[in-house]
């Protein structure tokens, strides 16, 4: 007699998994969602090759040209750099810190969330405690402190927002764990033999990716959203290395001269979080089990 563990799926797991694609795939602003970070994502890495300037290119003597003067498809800035190019290259840097802090957060709270639900007791109060006090301090302040004592390097940057974006994952990922961990195959698995590491990371893990997808998914507007607030106060990602928040800070001060300075980032800035939302509502729906039974 063999115990199927819940880490390969039975036939009817794969059944729920194409139900849970077949609802994201009638989300219709999932799916919008899915293509504006399509769209996005090609125009920021492909779009500087199809241009004749480069982010760094100065022509003084088109200083200010409003979109649609000549390849200056969204103008120029106050050094006459095309702001096209900037806004690709600008994209090339949020887009990899947004999704490099999902992944290292996502990493970190994943680990301390199965740790603390499957261990309970002391070691998991004291590392849900632990939660708690970030939780304690507002996010953007615990942020902005770290920031202001670090190189502002886009690899600083990531490991700071990573760091401060952590507690949400670990919660989830705790809560998931514990109502799984008394379950019959995870007494199978002890009556077994099997060690901890492997209930916790190949037994229970699997079962909640799904929270853990949504979780990320919802993590990467929200990096993309913290790197263009620093970066626009000033602490974050410095020129002449583009991105979103420092286009926006760079432009403040032409907001009545020069709007299409900061309407451009900010709608790049829009799109790419309002298009994760989309994604992450759209999965955290499709993969809801309840659905099937109220469906």
């Amino acid at each position: 007699m063999t115990l199927a563990s819940p880490a390969h799926p039975a036939p009817r797991q794969r059944f729920w998994r194409s139900r849970a694609f077949r609802r994201f795939s009638r989300n219709r602003l999932a799916l919008i969602g899915l293509v504006m970070i399509f769209v996005l994502t090609l125009a920021c890495f492909f779009g500087p090759y199809l241009l004749p300037f480069d982010e760094l290119y100065i022509d003084l003597r088109a200083r200010f040209a409003p979109p649609g003067t000549g390849a200056h498809i969204f103008g120029t800035d106050p050094l006459g750099r095309d702001i096209a190019a900037r806004l690709f290259v600008a994209g090339q840097t949020s887009l990899i810190v947004g999704f490099a802090a999902m992944l290292i957060s996502t990493v970190i709270g994943v680990l301390i969330g199965v740790i603390a639900g499957y261990s309970g007791g002391r070691l998991g109060a004291s590392l849900m405690r632990l939660v708690d006090a970030f939780l304690s301090f507002p996010a953007i302040f615990l942020l902005l402190t770290l920031a202001a004592f670090v190189s502002p390097s886009a690899m600083m940057i990531t490991l700071i927002i990573a760091l401060t974006s952590w507690m949400e994952v670990a919660r989830i990922v705790e809560a998931e764990i514990r109502s799984y961990r008394d379950r019959d195959f995870v007494m199978a698995a002890r009556m077994l033999g099997l060690s901890r590491s492997h209930i916790m990371f190949r037994e229970l893990l699997p079962n909640v990716m799904g929270p853990i997808m949504v979780a990320a998914t919802l993590t990467v507007a929200r990096a993309i959203l913290m790197e263009a607030y620093i970066s626009f106060l000033g602490y974050g990602i410095q020129p002449p290395l583009p991105s979103w928040g420092n286009m926006l800070n760079g432009a403040q001060q032409y907001l009545a001269s020069a709007p299409w300075l900061a309407i451009v980032p900010g709608v790049a800035i829009t799109l790419a979080v309002t298009g994760f939302n989309f994604i992450g509502d759209g999965l955290r729906d499709a993969l809801d089990a309840r659905a099937d039974h109220r469906a």
